[in-house]
C-alpha cells in the first residue's frame, strides 16, 4: 500500500528528498551538497546534471534509512530554487549550466524589457517590475551574447522542473514557478504572448503549466532504475521555494503571512485574486494552491545582518548572550536605529548601491544597545513589506507564521510582533518547501481534497506570541526609521561612486 509521500526540494546548496508519512509526519530525509560556480564577477551558475545526480543520491539514501520501497511512495512533489535558465535543445540535453536566480550580469537587459513593454505595462500584465533575479532577462542575456547556442535552444525549464524532466521524460511547470519568471499573465495563470512576442521568445520553448497538486507525468522506466522508486509513480507541479514553504506552514487562505527570518527575510500573503502593487515594490505571482495568488517582500539582509554583527563585532559572545543583553536595552534602543541594508535591499528598495548604518549613535550607547538596534532595525524592515501589502489591498491581518533562525529567539519574537502590531505564532512543521512539496503530492494522490484541507491535517501551532505594551513605543520610532532611506540614498549613490 502506498502510504509515504515525497518531497523534492533542489536549492542552491543541496537536493534534498523528504519522506513523510500520509498523516504529515516526517519519516526520514536526506541531502547531497551542491556547489555554485562564479565563473566571472556577478555571475552564478550551477551544472542541471549535479541537481539530478544529487537528488538521485538523496532519494536512495531515504528510501534506504527508512526501510521504505518504492511501491509505498503515493506521489513525488517538487520544489527548488526560483528564477533559473535551464536552455535545452531538441533533444532535451542541456547547452550551457543553469543561470541561477542569484546572478546579477542582466541589469542592461532588465533596461531593455522595460523599454520594449513599457514599465507600466510591464507590472500591469505580470505583476513585477523586471529584476536581474528573474527568468526573462537571462533569456534575452542568452539571445544576445550566445547566440549561436541560444540558436539551438527549444526548451527552458527552471531547476526543480529539470529533476521533472529526469524523472518523467515531461516539460512541465507549476504555475506558481512560471508566474517567477515574468514571462507569465498574472491574472490568465499562462504564458503571456503578448511578453514572449516583445521579447522573441519563442512561445512553443515553454512548457504547458499545471497548478499545485496536478499531476504533470510519471516516474518513468528509466528514472526508476537509478532511484529505487516505482515506474509510474505519480508527479506533481509543486511550486517555487517561496509558495511551497508557505504550504509548509499553512501560509494558503488571505489574512495568514507567512514570515521567513533567515538569512534573507521573506513576507508571504496569500491572495484571492491577483492583486498588484502599482509600483512593483512586491512581487506578485500565483500561489502553489489553485486559484490563489500571493504578494512576497523580500529583504535581503534579516538574520544575515545579526550574524555579521556577530561575526564582527562581537565573535567572543553567544548569540543567546548577545540577545539576553539587548533585552535589557529599552525598545527603541534609546533613539537608535540600525539601517540593514548590508547587501542592498529589494523590497520596498530595490536599490543595490543601498547601504547599512547606525543612525543616532551617543556617548549612552553600548552593545546591548547597537545588538537591540540590529534586531528592532530587520523588524522595521520586515514592517515595510506588512506595509505595502496592506496598501495594496491585502485588507487585515489576522496571524503571521514565523520560521527560520531567526525565529528561534524569544526576544526577536516579541520585537516583530510589536513592531508589526499583530500575533506571531510558530508551528510544528520545520522542513520548510520540501514538506509544503509533499503535500502537493498528497492532494494529488487523493490523500486530501484540497491543499487547505492538508495543511489542515499536518500542521499544529506550537507557539504564541502576542503583542506588547511597547508596541506603542515602536509606532512612534517606525515612522523615523521610513524617513531614513530616502534621506540617505543620495548618499549611498554618490559613496558608490567614489
Amino acid at each position: 500500500m502506498a502510504n509515504y509521500l515525497l518531497g523534492i526540494d533542489i536549492s542552491t546548496t543541496g537536493a534534498k528528498a523528504l519522506l513523510i508519512d500520509s498523516r504529515g509526519e516526517v519519516a526520514g530525509s536526506a541531502t547531497t551538497a551542491l556547489s555554485l560556480s562564479t565563473p566571472k564577477p556577478l555571475w552564478s551558475e550551477q551544472a542541471p546534471a549535479d541537481w539530478w545526480e544529487g537528488i538521485v543520491q538523496s532519494i536512495r539514501e531515504v528510501l534506504t534509512d527508512t526501510g521504505t520501497r518504492g511501491h509505498e511512495i503515493a506521489a513525488i512533489g517538487l520544489t527548488g530554487q526560483m528564477h533559473g535558465l535551464v536552455l535545452m535543445d531538441a533533444a532535451g540535453e542541456v547547452l550551457r549550466p543553469a543561470i541561477l536566480w542569484n546572478d546579477q550580469r542582466t541589469g542592461a537587459q532588465c533596461d531593455e524589457i522595460r523599454a520594449r513593454l513599457g514599465r507600466e505595462r510591464l507590472i500591469q500584465i505580470t505583476g513585477n517590475d523586471a529584476l536581474t533575479g528573474f527568468t526573462a532577462p537571462k533569456v534575452l542575456w542568452v539571445q544576445q551574447n550566445e547566440p549561436e547556442l541560444y540558436a539551438r535552444g527549444r526548451h527552458i525549464l527552471l531547476p526543480k522542473d529539470y529533476v521533472r524532466y529526469k524523472l518523467t521524460g515531461d516539460y512541465a511547470m507549476d504555475k506558481a514557478d512560471g508566474a517567477g519568471t515574468i514571462l507569465f499573465d498574472l491574472k490568465t495563470r499562462n504564458w503571456s504572448p503578448e511578453v514572449l512576442a516583445a521579447l522573441g521568445i519563442p512561445a512553443e520553448w515553454l512548457p504547458p503549466t499545471y497548478e499545485g497538486p496536478e499531476v504533470t507525468g510519471r516516474v518513468s522506466a528509466e528514472a526508476a532504475a537509478v532511484t529505487g522508486l516505482v515506474t509510474g509513480t505519480p508527479v506533481v507541479g509543486g511550486g517555487g521555494d517561496q509558495a511551497a514553504q508557505a504550504v509548509g506552514v499553512g501560509a494558503v487562505e488571505p489574512g495568514i503571512i507567512a514570515l521567513t527570518l533567515g538569512t534573507s527575510g521573506v513576507v508571504f500573503a496569500a491572495t484571492e485574486s491577483p492583486l498588484i502593487e502599482p509600483e512593483g515594490r512586491l512581487h506578485a505571482f500565483c500561489h502553489a494552491a489553485p486559484g490563489r495568488w500571493h504578494f512576497m517582500g523580500v529583504m535581503l539582509s534579516a538574520a544575515g545582518s545579526l550574524q555579521w554583527y556577530h561575526d564582527a563585532l562581537a565573535a567572543e559572545v553567544s548569540f543567546d548572550s548577545l540577545t539576553a543583553e539587548a533585552a535589557e536595552a529599552p525598545a527603541g534602543s534609546e533613539g537608535l536605529f540600525f539601517l540593514p541594508y548590508l547587501s542592498g535591499e529589494r523590497t520596498p528598495h530595490p536599490d543595490p548601491l543601498a547601504r547599512a548604518a547606525w543612525v543616532g549613535l551617543t556617548l549612552r550607547h553600548g552593545r546591548a544597545h547597537m545588538t537591540r538596534a540590529v534586531l528592532e532595525g530587520v523588524a522595521y524592515g520586515i514592517k515595510d513589506s506588512f506595509t505595502l501589502i496592506q496598501n495594496a489591498g491585502l485588507g487585515a491581518i489576522r496571524q503571521v507564521r514565523i520560521s527560520g533562525g531567526g525565529a528561534k529567539s524569544p526576544l526577536w519574537r516579541q520585537i516583530m510582533a510589536d513592531v508589526l502590531g499583530v500575533e506571531l505564532v510558530t508551528v510544528n512543521t520545520t522542513e520548510g518547501a520540501a514538506f509544503g512539496a509533499a503535500l502537493l503530492a498528497g492532494v494529488g494522490a487523493g490523500l486530501w481534497t484540497d491543499v487547505d484541507a492538508a495543511c489542515a491535517a499536518a500542521i499544529a501551532i506550537t507557539g504564541q506570541t502576542l503583542p506588547s505594551s511597547q508596541m506603542e513605543v515602536y509606532q512612534q520610532y517606525y515612522p523615523r526609521y521610513q524617513a531614513l532611506y530616502p534621506a540617505l540614498a543620495p548618499e549611498f549613490r554618490a559613496i558608490a561612486a567614489l
